[in-house]
C-alpha cells in the first residue's frame, strides 16, 4: 500500500465547491448534473481530488452513527507545490480572488522555503510552498529524495 490515489474532500456545498476549484483552474468531470452533482473529481496530474457532499460522506463512513462533523481544524493540510515563488504569490492571488480566506501570506520559511497558507470555502487548508532544489518527475509530481 504505497500511493495515494484519492483524496475526497468533504462540501457543505458542492456546487459552490465546484465553481470556486474550477475558477482556480481545477479541470473537473462530473457525476450527476452541473446543478445538482453526486460527486466531482478532478482531472489533475498526480493524486486525484473529489468533492462530496460532507453529511454523505460522513454516513458512508457509518451509516448508523456517522462521525460528527465539526468546524475546527480538521488536522489536514493539502499542499500545492510550486515552480517559483511568483507561481506561490499567483496561486495565493487568485485563490483568494476566487473566495479563499488567505491565513498565512507567503513569506520566506524557516526550512528554506517560500509559501503560504489558505482556506477553501470549507476550510480546508491548502499550502502553496515553493523550494528551489525541488524537481518535479514527468507528470508534476514532487520528487521525494532520500536525506
Amino acid at each position: 500500500m504505497n500511493r495515494l490515489n484519492l483524496i475526497t474532500l468533504g462540501t457543505r456545498d458542492i456546487v459552490k465547491s465546484h465553481q470556486f476549484f474550477k475558477e482556480l483552474g481545477f479541470d473537473t468531470s462530473i457525476r450527476g448534473t452541473e446543478s445538482n452533482p453526486a460527486i466531482i473529481f478532478f482531472r489533475n496530474e498526480g493524486t486525484r481530488i473529489a468533492l462530496y457532499p460532507l453529511e454523505e460522506l460522513a454516513k458512508d463512513i457509518d451509516e448508523n452513527k456517522p462521525p460528527a462533523i465539526s468546524s475546527g481544524f480538521p488536522g489536514i493540510t493539502l499542499a500545492y507545490n510550486a515552480k517559483s515563488m511568483e507561481e506561490v504569490d499567483e496561486v495565493l492571488k487568485k485563490a483568494e480572488s476566487v473566495g479563499a480566506t488567505i491565513q498565512k501570506a507567503p513569506k520566506k520559511t524557516d526550512w528554506g522555503g517560500y509559501g503560504g497558507y489558505f482556506t477553501d470555502l470549507d476550510g480546508y487548508y491548502w499550502e502553496v510552498a515553493y523550494v528551489e532544489d525541488w524537481e518535479f518527475d514527468e507528470s508534476n509530481m514532487l520528487i521525494i529524495n532520500d536525506v
